[in-house]
């Protein structure tokens, strides 16, 4: 059986993880320095942790019973990584892709979980020089994280479209408001997960994998939400990397109030089909971002994701306002994406300058 912590912390609290870009102070190039930043903070060991490539760290929150107190924590650990990057001649930089480095040049950390994935994904792994977004929302079961799953699975193209900060790959437009979101779709065990219609038949089917080891341990599964039994939460992995911690903060308040919505809503019926109409959106809203026409929830219409990012807000608006979080919404805007912006500074002024914004913007006010 696999360790699992249903229920030991309140339904709905938060946990928050954010992949920060290393950067040199000068060149704003990335700089595989996660060692030595790791070093100047050890004193806040566990909220800082290695990622695949040495020029990102991933910063963690404790377990949050609000999202106000998520956008402190991941503010505070900001500021404490870049305090320690001053030191280092570094600057954190937060988006979802580095605008000019070469993804396959990147050093990857000297670990053996990342020497075993890049043996095995070869070209698609050191291709992953992507960064995104992972809020894990606290379920009182596996069975309502299953339930759960299914409930936010089909606007997470919506969060998708909202959330695009990657335009940029390898010094070029990439031709995607998200690059990141085809990047990972690289990987194997990738994109929406298979229905399962009970948290046994999901324990099972892992079970099963890790017997063949393909993978061996269920955080190998790079779904855009998965359960997360150990921690007792469903994460959801679909938000591109924010650069301002408003944003952040306004992603985390959406999602939870998602979760909090799909927990009081009737079970969704079997639907094989949908996975093919979420194939189908995830790529519309990678492409376009909020101007891509998505196919809706319900599979009735097409509409813009700008408009369905509205009709989403006016779902989950009740259940943040209960939850104490509406006023973090206004972090989001339904027609302008960073990646929006990082294209407007980069056409008038160049991809130097668009680093330059990407780092200003990465730390928060004091």
């Amino acid at each position: 059986m696999i360790e699992a912590h249903w229920g030991e912390s309140p339904p709905l609290s938060l946990g928050v993880e954010e992949e920060l870009m290393l950067v040199d102070a000068e060149t704003l190039e990335q700089r595989p320095a996660v060692r030595p930043l790791l070093a100047e903070l050890e004193p806040l060991d566990g909220r800082f942790k290695t990622e695949l490539f040495a020029a990102v760290v991933e910063v963690n929150t404790t377990v949050c019973g609000s999202a106000l107190q998520a956008l402190d924590e991941v503010a505070a650990l900001r500021r404490a990584a870049a305090r320690a990057g001053d030191r280092l001649g570094l600057r954190i930089a937060a988006a979802a892709t580095h605008p000019r480095s070469v993804v396959t040049a990147q050093e990857i950390v000297d670990d053996p979980r990342y020497r075993e994935m890049v043996e095995y994904a070869g070209p698609s792994a050191r291709r992953q020089g992507v960064n995104g977004l992972h809020v894990h929302v606290g379920m009182p079961s596996g069975d309502d994280c299953l339930r759960a799953l299914e409930g936010v699975l089909p606007w997470l193209p919506v969060v998708l479209a909202l959330s695009a900060n990657s335009p940029y790959f390898e010094g070029a437009e990439s031709g995607f408001a998200s690059a990141r979101a085809p990047v990972l779709a690289e990987l194997p065990r990738s994109g929406a997960p298979p229905y399962f219609p009970s948290y046994r038949d999901w324990e099972r089917h892992v079970e099963r994998l890790a017997r063949l080891r393909l993978p061996a341990d269920y955080t190998a599964l790079w779904w855009d939400v998965r359960p997360h039994p150990r921690f007792g939460t469903l994460e959801l992995r679909m938000p591109d990397q924010p650069t301002a911690v408003q944003r952040t903060g306004g992603f985390v308040a959406l999602l939870q109030a998602l979760c909090a919505l799909a927990l009081d809503a009737p079970a969704r019926p079997p639907d094989l089909a949908s996975r093919a109409v979420y194939q189908q959106n995830r790529w519309a809203a990678a492409r376009f971002g909020l101007r891509a026409e998505l196919i809706d929830p319900a599979c009735e219409r097409v509409a813009p994701a700008s408009e369905l990012a509205r009709e989403l807000l006016a779902r989950v608006e009740p259940h943040a306002h209960a939850l104490g979080t509406a006023d973090l919404l206004a972090a989001l805007d339904f027609d302008r994406s960073e990646s929006d912006r990082q294209l407007e500074v980069g056409r008038a002024h160049g991809l130097e300058a668009v680093c330059r914004d990407v780092a200003e913007r990465s730390l928060p006010s004091p």
